[in-house]
């Protein structure tokens, strides 16, 4: 049975990305460090031999348990499900064989036909909610599971539904001091976790948490 997981990194004071983190503001003075804030963050992934090759970046990089982590999350993935500002960005900043090479479906109040990308990537734009997104998104992966990609506040909306079974948070240990928080905003009942593995690498922590 396909589960539905979350896969992100996280600051070590709570945060998934430091305040003003948008193309727009990538020369404006007040946030001229955000680019800086999220490659610590993401120091981890940049030279995995997997990510290396999955963005077409080159060969070689680190193997080992952490770059087999990242291509088994790749290969368990069926679909995506993202937010419109999730998307926005990375419309304007990934590559044009877009890094997912399965169908994603952004949450959005805009409408829009389908986006075909190189490599197996078709963005899809739901304007019906979040369930809606994921029965689409179950329907596409088949047996394989659905990966929340984010940002903090489609997450929330998945944890406030029940419905999402794995955390997986790479804890980097950078500090923000502000931005966009992935725990709050959360309503009762809570959902309840148990860990299920820690897997060390000098830049983060990786965790792992299922549902109870």
């Amino acid at each position: 049975m396909s589960k539905v997981f979350v896969n992100i990194a996280l600051s070590l004071d709570g945060f998934m990305a430091p305040e003003g983190m948008t193309m727009d503001n990538w020369d404006r003075p007040e946030y001229k460090n955000w680019g800086a804030k999220w490659g610590a963050l993401m120091a981890w992934v940049f030279n995995q031999q997997h990510f290396l090759e999955s963005l077409k970046l080159g060969s070689g990089g680190e193997t080992g348990p952490v770059n087999d982590m990242l291509r088994h999350t790749a290969e368990r993935t069926g679909a995506h499900i993202m937010g419109k500002r999730m998307f926005d960005g990375g419309e304007r900043g990934w590559p044009e064989e877009a890094p997912f090479h399965t169908p994603v479906y952004v949450l959005t109040h805009t409408k829009r036909d389908p986006w075909v990308r190189p490599g197996g990537t078709t963005f899809y734009f739901v304007n019906e909610g979040p369930e809606q997104a994921l029965a689409l998104a179950k329907e596409a992966a088949g047996h394989r599971d659905v990966r929340i990609s984010g940002g903090a506040q489609v997450i929330q909306q998945y944890l406030n539904l029940g419905v999402v079974d794995e955390l997986e948070i790479a804890l980097a240990p950078v500090l923000f001091g502000g931005g966009r928080r992935l725990f709050e905003n959360l309503e009762e009942p809570l959902p309840q976790f148990r860990i299920d593995r820690v897997l060390e690498s000098p830049n983060a922590t990786h965790l792992r948490y299922v549902r109870r």
